[in-house]
């Protein structure tokens, strides 16, 4: 229960820290377009494989029980409401809690154990406008992103599936697609993904900034905000979910 309150401490020191320092001029507009590479356009490989996979073994899943019932025509509306809706978001959301923010947290370990922050300390550069803000902010833009792409890719994976099982052909799956989803299935879908983004990034930087003990505490940092980090996904996906429902969105 101490760890628990100390994480949530340290998050939220961060949380006001980050939002002051982001704010404030001079903006590391190149850095940050550094780290939205390094973050976005380099998961573009895995995001896409497994978003690919995912819509292959949905329609594969789903595929005998609808037409048990009869209601094999509604595989593209039923692929592409869970996939917009739930599946696409989060699954991406967990990926990039894995790959990124396991990655911003060992860099940015490494860099505090060999006192490289304070090297940056003394030379004048503020290390949370130039480490913290920009990664966190890559992180914020680069999650919708790559989770269009793999709503995309999954999307296509469904059609694949239907073809190969079912010979759909793809005018009439996208056709379904398209006509199948509204407004609101997207905007809430979408929007919770700068909320994915944002604690993926914050949590990286909290456990990586403060990460002592040497390379043990490299590890522990890593390991210990990809936990988090999903974890945090998963509540917010939650509260989201939870809060569009109430409004009528869903």
């Amino acid at each position: 229960m101490d760890m628990f309150f100390q994480d949530a401490a340290e998050l939220a020191q961060f949380t006001v820290a980050v939002i002051k320092e982001g704010v404030r001029p001079p903006y590391e507009f190149r850095e940050v377009l550094n780290q939205c590479y390094e973050t976005g356009i380099k998961s573009f490989i895995l995001v896409g494989i497994t978003a690919f996979i995912l819509g292959l073994v949905l329609i594969m899943q789903s595929r005998p029980t609808l037409v048990e019932f009869g209601a094999g025509s509604f595989l593209p509306a039923m692929s592409s409401v869970s996939i917009v809706r739930e599946i696409g978001p989060l699954v991406t959301a967990l990926i990039c809690a894995g790959k990124i923010g396991s990655g911003i947290s060992a860099e940015l370990g490494s860099m505090k154990v060999t006192e490289q922050i304070d090297a940056m300390e003394v030379s004048g550069t503020n290390p949370f406008k130039f480490l913290i803000a920009t990664r966190i902010m890559a992180t914020t833009l680069m999650i919708p992103v790559l989770t269009l792409y793999a709503i995309l890719i999954a999307l296509t994976g469904a059609f694949t599936a239907a073809s190969i099982t079912d010979q759909v052909n793809i005018g009439f799956f996208f056709n379904r697609v398209f006509d199948t989803l509204k407004f609101s299935d997207v905007i809430p879908s979408f929007t919770k993904t700068f909320f994915f983004g944002f604690a993926i990034g914050l949590v990286g930087c909290t456990k990586g900034y403060n990460s002592k003990k040497g390379t043990e505490g490299v590890g522990k940092a890593a390991n210990a905000s990809v936990v988090i980090a999903m974890l945090s996904v998963i509540v917010i996906d939650m509260v989201v979910t939870r809060i569009t429902a109430m409004l009528g969105y869903l």
